[in-house]
């Protein structure tokens, strides 16, 4: 299926790795031009040229900085706008389930969970609107998570900032509907990678793990980062134009 991605030109949120890495690849894939970003050089830099061996060199930007913090945001963005001629489309790949777990949280649990999985995407897509809207296509496709779609055994203050960047999410579509950008999020269910936080909880107990994927995903299975990317990369094609406003669930079913 042709998506009409050729020459977009995309800024991706945490690609150095894992989801936003594959999202990155399948963007190259499908003909755009990437500007990668991540918070360790040399993370990065190793990033890039796995992607230039697969695809032209000349497509990929490496930028090395915190996509939450504006003044990094802003370098980020007005760098693919000086390199490329524009931006058709920016994912926001923020966040961190790593927190405190059980009831007994405090102030700093809740602020640095909000921070990261709610403060910092919407940074990025304040900051990306006046880009966008120089596009005739424009897209911003959040990255969040099935614990902001039901109860899960997440951390409270992460499925709590999850659940209101889904909102937000929604809220946002509405506003910038009359500027032609859609707004979308992902929220994929268990998704293994190396270094992921699966990847660690099965060093420490493959069993318990299985017991767990067996038990809750109908599928049976974890998800790869390429299925996720695959569900970004259709979300900002020339195929979803008429999709803004959604929550697209990527998650073997395990949702109810």
């Amino acid at each position: 299926m042709e998506l009409g991605l050729t020459d977009n030109n995309v800024v991706i949120a945490g690609s150095s790795r894992g989801i936003g890495l594959a999202i990155a690849r399948s963007f190259l894939t499908e003909g755009a031009r990437v500007v990668i970003t991540g918070r360790d050089h040399n993370t990065l830099q190793e990033a890039q040229a796995s992607l230039a061996e697969e695809f032209s060199g000349d497509k990929i930007i490496a930028y090395a900085g915190d996509l939450s913090a504006p003044p990094d945001i802003e370098a980020a963005l007005s760098g693919c706008q000086e390199t490329f001629g524009g931006i058709d489309a920016v994912v926001a790949n923020i966040g961190s389930g790593k927190g405190t777990t059980g009831w007994q949280l405090s102030p700093s649990d809740w602020q640095e969970m909000t921070q990261t999985n709610l403060f910092g995407a919407m940074a990025l897509a304040t900051a990306a609107v006046p880009y966008l809207q120089r596009s005739n296509c424009g897209s911003l496709t959040f990255i969040s998570s099935i614990a902001g779609c039901q109860a899960l055994p997440a951390p409270i203050p992460y499925s709590a900032a999850k659940a209101a960047l889904q909102m937000a999410a929604k809220n946002l579509a509405r506003e910038l509907a009359p500027s032609g950008i859609r707004i979308n999020t992902v929220a994929p269910g268990n998704v293994l990678f190396p270094g992921s936080t699966w990847d660690s909880k099965i060093q420490q107990d493959k069993a318990a793990v299985e017991k767990y994927i067996d038990a809750e995903v109908p599928l049976g299975r974890f998800a790869t980062p390429g299925e996720i990317a695959d569900a970004v990369v259709f979300l900002c094609s020339d195929r979803a134009t008429f999709i803004t406003g959604s929550v697209l669930v990527v998650d073997g079913g395990q949702t109810r």
